[in-house]
């Protein structure tokens, strides 16, 4: 079974669970930026949950069906239709041979993904297809790169069981709830001033946004500590350059860094971020450890 790529832009990417256990080696995380929505897409066809899927950034994507199939569409409200009619994500359905499912602009959020039966082929590298383009690991081909015009997308699975998604247990991705923030090792590095803005202050999403980082505009956050020595970073961590405006850095990140860091965004709230088109508005929300693996108990649960 095969979708035909019949139009990208450069935004368009195999990802799945990502790539763990070989940071020490430079090597980068990867996996779906909003890994909640990716996570429900592969549960609505019966999938492992860190099954490859195609995370469709901002639109510009037409595929053509080969086959008949069943597929899943989680997360960003990217316009999608098929043969013209819409479709909403949170939903499986049904595409014919001849078919065309078309991505447009976004509507709400910024990342789609599209899960097909068992999981899109690709070759596996370090245990995962995901796509780092800076590192040209993962992808269609083993190279890094994002999906062209003429790809072909093939899948051998079959749906196990027939789900929906409850609405009443599905974590909130697209609110205003503030982004909660385990505090980190450098926090006291920071003036009083600096730690009541990061967290009474807005935060505007930069354009300056992609899968490595987003940078937020705000009150300049000053800090006493001029230099420190790189230290490993983890999905979330929340980095503060010389000009004071944050970096919260994201799957495609580098493995180790040397600015203070605030803390970092728990797994959720990375997740509600990578959804957030530039010029968003955001508050940030300090969260005790605890509370926070207890947050992550509870969203794994819903898949159970």
């Amino acid at each position: 079974m095969s979708l035909l790529v019949e139009r990208s832009g450069a935004l368009a990417s195999l990802q799945d669970g990502g790539r763990f256990g070989f940071r020490h080696l430079g090597v980068s995380q990867g996996g779906a930026a909003d890994w909640v929505s990716q996570s429900w897409a592969n549960w609505l066809l019966g999938n492992p949950l860190q099954a490859a899927t195609v995370e469709i950034t901002l639109g510009n994507l037409t595929l053509l069906a080969e086959t008949d199939s069943c597929l899943a569409l989680c997360g960003a409200d990217l316009a999608a239709t098929l043969e013209g009619q819409p479709i909403a994500p949170g939903r499986s359905f049904t595409i014919r041979k001849g078919q065309r499912l078309r991505f447009s602009t976004p509507q709400l959020g910024v990342r789609a993904y599209l899960a097909a039966p068992g999981g899109f082929t690709a070759p596996q590298f370090l245990g995962s297809c995901a796509t780092v383009r800076r590192e040209k690991l993962g992808g269609l081909h083993g190279d890094g790169q994002p999906l062209i015009e003429g790809d072909r997308l093939t899948y051998s699975g079959a749906p196990t069981s027939a789900r929906e998604m409850s609405f009443e247990r599905t974590p909130p991705i697209f609110t205003e709830t503030p982004l909660e923030v385990v505090l980190g090792a450098q926090i006291g590095d920071f003036s009083g001033q600096s730690l009541f803005d990061v967290f009474n202050r807005p935060w505007t999403v930069d354009q300056r946004a992609d899968r490595m980082g987003i940078r937020l505009l705000g009150p300049v956050l000053r800090r006493s500590r001029r230099s420190m020595i790189s230290e490993g970073v983890p999905l979330g961590a929340i980095q503060v350059p010389p000009d004071g405006q944050p970096i919260v850095l994201l799957n495609d990140r580098q493995t180790i860094g040397g600015y203070p860091r605030l803390g970092a965004l728990t797994p959720l709230a990375v997740a509600r971020l990578a959804q957030c088109l530039p010029g968003t508005e955001v508050h940030l929300k300090p969260v005790g450890l605890q509370a926070a693996q207890r947050e992550q108990r509870l969203l794994l649960a819903h898949w159970q």
